[in-house]
């Protein structure tokens, strides 16, 4: 059983940076007996943050490919906060990966500096890299609506005999067809599409639970999300947020014993604020009915950096992926699924979601 935990990273935009500045960041953390800001689990069975290491890179843009990652996650499109500024180089290069349908038309309307701008190099045999590389599982972060390039990576994994963790709206591990693809391969799979730290989605789950627990009836509620990175630009792209709007949805309408009439339950991405970079905002309402049919609403604002809110469930879902591998578990992992993704294969509220990850590391759950 190999200590190190090896990964590969597929679209190293924002997320990828917070990851990878969150490595290093948090290198230093080695037991549970401290409470560390910013992390659910400062060890995960057997596994510090130290032992994760990024030993394949793949992404599009001139600007990344050819470049150590230490260097290439603070190349531009990628604004997001600099909370580590000093990675030490890794020998690893970013390669070259397809295109596909990776890159939205509209984007080109746009500077270089907000977009990306595809290199000239030839995409690289990315199951070969990832046997020579050694990685045992792939972190998925193509655009929301990279349907064609997210199964080709999530094949990928599957010829390459490597997990694959997917942390975007493509339903990879919550689709039956995906799912028996890695069953029959013998490899575990964990997703769909991250649920933040504490972002638009877990927020509004947890007033949706609140409201459902204390007997009250919701009968209707808007989010609405504004930020100014490449993912909100990819998303005013309309045709592309299909599976983002659903996965946001399903997430919140899980909560409730009844699900709302569309009309009534408006949630996804709104707009594109350039000088907002990553910080995204939320604005969030909820009109409901209490004792009598007397009437209840909240507003709510939330401001957040959008990605170290994904890298710090990714950071975890990692290590909850190393444990299924080491373990021989194939398949869907239901509990991580559950409580560190929108769209898992099956929707479980967040406090027996947690209890059941709890269970998982210590090997009482199979899955």
């Amino acid at each position: 059983m190999e200590k190190k935990i090896k990964i590969a990273i597929a679209g190293l935009g924002n997320c990828a940076s917070s990851l990878i500045q969150g490595l290093e960041y948090y290198k230093n953390i080695s037991t549970n007996d401290e409470l560390v800001p910013g992390l659910m689990h400062n060890v995960i069975g057997d596994y510090k943050i130290s032992d994760i290491e990024v030993v394949a890179v793949f992404d599009i843009d001139k600007r990344k490919v050819g470049k150590d990652f230490a260097e290439a996650i603070f190349e531009k499109p990628n604004n997001t906060t600099v909370f580590c500024p000093n990675i030490p180089k890794s020998g690893v290069k970013v390669q070259m990966g397809p295109v596909l349908d990776g890159v939205a038309e509209h984007m080109s309307e746009y500077s270089e500096d907000e977009r990306f701008v595809i290199s000239d190099e030839k995409p690289v045999d990315v199951v070969k890299v990832l046997k020579d590389s050694g990685a045992q599982m792939l972190v998925n972060y193509m655009p929301v609506g990279s349907q064609k390039a997210t199964e080709f990576y999530a094949q990928a994994c599957i010829d390459a005999g490597i997990g694959f963790i997917n942390g975007m709206p493509v339903f990879i591990c919550s689709d039956k067809d995906w799912a028996a693809k890695f069953e029959e391969a013998g490899l575990p799979c964990l997703g769909d599409d991250v649920k933040a730290q504490v972002g638009a989605t877990i927020t509004h789950r947890t007033l949706t639970h609140l409201f459902s627990q204390r007997g009250v009836i919701l009968d209707r509620s808007y989010q609405l999300n504004f930020g100014g990175n490449t993912d909100f630009l990819n998303m005013l792209e309309r045709k592309r947020l299909k599976s983002k709007k659903l996965s946001k949805t399903e997430a919140v309408e899980s909560e409730l014993t009844q699900r709302l009439d569309y009309n009534n339950l408006h949630i996804g991405p709104s707009d594109y604020i350039p000088f907002l970079k990553d910080n995204k905002i939320c604005f969030l309402r909820m009109e409901g009915r209490k004792f009598g049919n007397v009437p209840v609403s909240i507003e709510l604002k939330l401001s957040v950096e959008d990605s170290p809110n994904s890298a710090g469930v990714i950071i975890d879902a990692i290590r909850m992926m190393k444990l299924a591998l080491d373990r021989g578990t194939t398949g869907v992992l239901l509990s991580p699924s559950a409580y560190f993704m929108k769209h898992p294969m099956e929707q479980i509220t967040d406090d027996k979601a947690r209890e059941m990850v709890e269970e998982f590391i210590l090997n009482k759950r199979e899955r």
